[in-house]
């Protein structure tokens, strides 16, 4: 049963109680020798983004393979407020954010389902849920960054070649998340830090806080750390939409008696719902890491790690639209009509695209949409490790990770109006700021008639069981051979309810549908302008308190929605070999690694298949193995100078959304779908080669080139295809309550695996502090680095044949980052742009004269970040940080030949200030 304010208690786990009373047990003691542990203290923590970039400059230098890394700049501190923008600094690493923030990334063209992210050495998977325009609830093997406050993390390393140690799943990189643990200070350790917020768009203000404190005591044995970040997030995003362009033809077409007859060719394309876009977001978000060490000797070590984070949000969206532009006839419900009753008066066509245009008998809707939902995650690791011999060690590792995503409100309220004449729309001047006439006063809280209400909570759950066994075993001064086993269980599961039609509403007092005035209210943009600024919406909690739509029964009572019911379930098995190497030749020094990993996976997919009798849950599996060969090679032509040289048989498991077995009808709103899974989908696999040149010419200091090709051998494409309902062979019952008919365009997909493509691109990295300068000048320093990416992929249309070839979906050919930064004794600033070029987002377009040879991207950024901190003391620290200065857009468009670009959707997030304080012991 849904409910609103669904909210659970943060349960304090066993491990951090026994943190917290082992540090309160030996707090005394601690303190009586502060001043020795401060002064060991200074020596090994590190301290400034200066020391920062060297100790991750030291990371890399010393792997075998193509590593970067970012580290703590201080205890508890990261260098941004948000993993996937500290992750955005790294060469090769792209983000997508939402509602502002950054949520997932990309690595060397590929994108988020092809990276793996281990948590404290475990592979784990978090997602959240985002608006519609954002690709709504992640139920893909994509990870989402924004679960996690940064400040509980001491460590990002991000792995771009493959060895044999590491498991499977990724073709772009394998990023590590590591928490501090307490044998990482020396002595007793206390760090807080406080700030405050404002966003400038939504103009208003938020606290965060974080704080660690960590122990070590019996004779250095053991240790404790705790630590914990709180924060809240208020936004708002705003701009406007198009929701794609289709053509004249489409949905039955406009009325023959259209005066401007040129709006119904078949080459002449117009939005299907042009509308501006509200969306209000409010977050929370809790963290706690907790860590117990034990070292009883030399040779013995265990730890116990454990992870909680939960972050609940709400978020309200305000639309005002024609709705009539994307929905066809509807015989059973005639004034439902749509396009076919809409008649053109006059228009203006530039490019194809029906820029301007005039229009009588519009249905215009206003829709108030509300949705509550968290995602809590939990990971509890133990890790040990016994060295048997000075020659021969044994490691072990056991561990769960729950991911839990609750959206038990999606709650859309709707109220049309019918038949209204004299809509125009105008996008001739800035076509992200349209000039929306809706043929009404907009304000006007009089006269609309409820249409929908839309209930649909959903959940998503992704759960890993990891257990491995590996030993290390030195041979000889020159060779080491690692190996081990891992047994991996990975389920995932996502459900989402629906009430059985959506078009049963309730009549108000008056025996009407008619909304009374009492139960709108007003919606306006306040961050940007936009014509109109204003628009009425129903008063969602109003009309939920007035009929109860969240009892769960009569005609509000909600089922299993067949196409989001499903699951998949993957136990992997692997054994790996390798051996690590140490030699010269001649007096080329050389070092490095060669090894092969073996993974079984058996994989199990269910879900709801729709047939004419109902629906019927359907069962696939299979098994496939994979042998994965694995080199990397370090010339050390000078002992500042490395060339890396490294080659890998890498893959990645098919998208989660792929794999359900069966088809499935969905109707919301203007979109229309018919979906099909593919479980027998081969993984997408790759052979990967690395080269690069690394000089580290000074103290801190790397100048840095990296080459890197992948032959991609298979890959998974979804082909669509927009035809009508009827061509599906199902019956035409299953619209009942839709508000759909069967004569309605829908979106055909299925993914089919596909001949692959080469990726190939370059990287250029060079830092520098400016310690040669004089007086403070020294205290300068400067990262720069600079990527780029290619790759042509052949793409096919809905027949399977080749339509063209183009860059792999969330490809931007060019990226870089520039940061300039300062680290006096008392004074520390920073200033940091980060760009990222075009990229496509689908390829081909889903609409009829954009499914051959045109696709949808997004317009590159350049986000510029800033920070600035002055030290009062050792312990004493003020700062103040702002990001996305420049205020950048999320602007997505669709593109073929014969329109040019066309607008998407656009919004924009404001920038964000921190000022804060933060104290250290």
């Amino acid at each position: 049963m849904q409910s609103r304010n669904h909210q659970k208690k943060t349960p304090v786990t066993l491990l951090a109680m026994a943190v917290g009373l082992a540090l309160a047990a030996n707090a005394t003691a601690q303190q009586q020798s502060s001043a020795a542990g401060a002064t060991d203290l200074d020596t090994v923590t590190v301290t400034g983004y200066r020391a920062s970039v060297e100790k991750a400059l030291d990371i890399k230098r010393g792997e075998a393979g193509v590593v970067d890394a970012i580290v703590a700049e201080d205890i508890g501190k990261f260098p941004d407020l948000n993993l996937a923008e500290s992750l955005q600094r790294i060469p090769g690493v792209v983000i997508t954010r939402e509602a502002g923030e950054g949520r997932n990334i990309s690595v060397r063209g590929l994108g988020p389902d092809f990276t793996r992210v281990r948590i404290n050495g475990m592979e784990a998977l978090t997602t959240v849920g985002a608006g519609d325009q954002s690709g709504g609830t992640n139920r893909g093997r994509g990870f989402d960054f924004n679960v996690f406050a940064s400040d509980l993390f001491s460590q990002l390393v991000v792995r771009k070649t493959a060895s044999a140690d590491v498991e499977e799943g990724s073709l772009g990189a394998t990023v590590d998340l590591r928490t501090a643990r307490p044998f990482d200070y020396d002595g007793f350790t206390f760090a807080a830090s406080g700030q405050a917020g404002y966003n400038a768009m939504a103009e208003k203000a938020d606290p965060r806080m974080a704080a660690l404190v960590s122990n070590i005591f019996a004779d250095g044995t053991f240790g404790a750390l705790l630590s914990v970040a709180y924060s809240e997030r208020q936004a708002l995003e705003e701009g406007s939409n198009t929701g794609r362009w289709a053509n004249g033809p489409s949905n039955g077409n406009f009325s023959a008696s259209s005066p401007f007859t040129a709006a119904r060719s078949a080459d002449v394309y117009h939005p299907r719902f042009p509308r501006y876009v509200q969306m209000e977001h409010e977050q929370k978000r809790l963290g706690v890491t907790g860590t117990l060490q034990w070292k009883p000797s030399d040779a013995t070590e265990i730890s116990l790690d454990a992870l909680y984070s939960k972050i609940d949000a709400t978020r309200d969206e305000h639309y005002i639209e024609a709705i009539s532009f994307s929905r066809g006839a509807n015989t059973s419900q005639p004034r439902l009509a749509g396009k076919p009753s809409m008649i053109v008066r006059n228009g203006v066509i530039e490019n194809n695209a029906l820029v301007y245009g005039e229009f009588d008998n519009v249905d215009i809707r206003s829709e108030n949409r509300h949705d509550e939902w968290s995602t809590e995650f939990k990971q509890i690791s133990l890790n040990g490790q016994h060295r048997f011999s000075d020659d021969f060690t044994l490691s072990g590792k056991l561990g769960v990770s729950r991911s839990r995503h609750e959206n038990p409100v999606q709650t859309t309220i709707i109220m049309d109006k019918y038949d209204v004449d004299g809509y125009s729309y105008d996008y001739r001047g800035n076509n992200r700021s349209p000039i929306l006439n809706y043929g009404i006063d907009p304000t006007d809280p009089n006269g609309w008639e409820l249409a929908e209400i839309r209930l649909r909570p959903q959940y998503v759950d992704n759960d890993f069981d990891t257990g491995q066994i590996d030993f290390n075993w030195n041979i000889s001064p020159g060779f080491r051979l690692k190996g081990g086993v891992l047994a991996k269980d990975y389920t995932f599961k996502t459900t989402e309810l629906r009430r059985g039609s959506e078009l049963a509403v309730p009549t108000f007092a008056d025996g009407s549908r008619i909304v009374p005035v009492d139960m709108t209210t007003q919606a306006g943009l306040k961050g940007i302008s936009g014509s109109p600024s204003n628009w009425v919406v129903p008063d969602l909690d109003a009309v939920a308190d007035q009929f109860d739509i969240y009892s769960n029964s009569g005609i509000y009572a909600v089922a299993p929605r067949a196409n989001n019911v499903r699951s998949v379930e993957e136990k992997d098995r692997g054994a790996y070999l390798m051996g690590e190497f140490s030699t010269e030749i001649g007096s080329l020094p050389l070092s490095g690694n060669v090894g092969v990993r073996y993974v079984r996976t058996k994989q199990s997919s269910t879900g709801l298949s729709t047939l004419a009798s109902g629906t019927t849950s359907t069962t696939a599996t299979r098994t496939y193995d994979d042998t994965l060969p694995s080199f990397n090679l370090v010339a050390e032509v000078t002992p500042d100078f490395l060339i890396r040289l490294g080659a890998a048989k890498v893959m990645t498991r098919p998208g989660l959304g792929s794999l359900t077995p069966g088809a499935t009808v969905a109707v919301a709103g203007g979109a229309r779908t018919i979906s099909s899974g593919n479980p027998n989908l081969d993984p997408t696999r790759a052979t990967n080669v690395d080269l690069s040149f690394e000089w580290y010419f000074a103290e801190g200091a790397m100048a840095g080139l990296g080459l890197f090709y992948k032959d991609i051998e298979t890959s998974v494409q979804t082909l669509r295809e927009n035809r009508p309902y009827t061509d599906s062979g199902l019956p035409a019952e299953l619209l009942i309550g839709t508000g759909a008919s069967p004569t309605d365009e829908f979106t055909f997909t299925r993914p089919v695996n596909t001949p692959g493509g080469e990726l190939f691109g370059a990287e250029a990295n060079y830092t520098q502090p400016f310690t040669f300068l004089p007086g403070k000048w020294a205290n300068l320093g400067l990262q720069l680095n600079y990527t780029w990416v290619d790759s042509k992929i052949q793409y096919i249309n809905s027949a399977g044949q080749p339509v063209m070839k183009n860059d792999l979906l969330g490809l931007s050919n060019t990226s870089w980052n520039a940061t300039l930064f300062y680290e006096g004794t008392t004074f520390s600033g920073r200033i940091s742009a980060t760009n990222r070029d075009d990229y496509l987002t689908q390829v081909p377009g889903q609409e009829t004269g954009f499914n051959l040879d045109g696709y949808h991207g997004m317009t590159g950024t350049t986000v510029i970040d800033a920070s600035i901190r002055y030290r009062i003391s050792d312990q004493l620290e003020l700062s103040l940080e702002g990001v996305n200065l420049t205020n950048e857009a999320s602007d997505e468009w669709v593109y073929s030949p014969a329109t040019g670009r066309l607008p998407l959707q656009y919004t924009e997030t404001g920038r964000q200030f921190l000022l804060g304080v933060r104290y250290k012991f």
